[in-house]
């Protein structure tokens, strides 16, 4: 089972960081939310940055806008996650420009659409 973490997670079941950790828990994955805001967030214990998670982590998916998706790029990087999409309003020139330098080579899409599922269903 993959590893996913979903950067800027919320318990708010409206908005996309809420609808990707449940998207991807129902496609298979075990999805961790990433919010220094929270403690939990439907049901899991959330960390305040990838660097916290214990364990290796294979996927993350970028729902923060890029000024704040700038500060967390080191962390990813040296966290050594291999795959790292950065969803609409996450992404801009130069913040994948940057991702890119550290050796991320960034997805600029919907994760949820990239796993086959639909941000409506959720």
């Amino acid at each position: 089972m993959k590893t996913v973490a979903v950067i800027g997670a919320s318990p708010n079941r409206r908005k996309f960081g809420n609808k990707a950790l449940r998207a991807f828990r129902e496609a298979g994955y075990r999805a961790i939310p990433i919010t220094p805001r929270h403690a939990a967030v439907e049901g899991e214990r959330a960390y305040p940055s990838v660097r916290d998670y214990p364990e290796p982590i294979d996927i993350a998916t970028v729902y923060v806008p890029p000024e704040i998706g700038d500060t967390l790029l080191e962390g990813i990087a040296s966290k050594g996650i291999g795959e790292v999409w950065f969803n609409p309003g996450s992404e801009s020139t130069a913040l994948l420009a940057r991702a890119r330098t550290l050796g991320i080579e960034p997805i600029a899409a919907c994760s949820i659409i990239g796993i086959g599922m639909s941000p409506s269903q959720f």
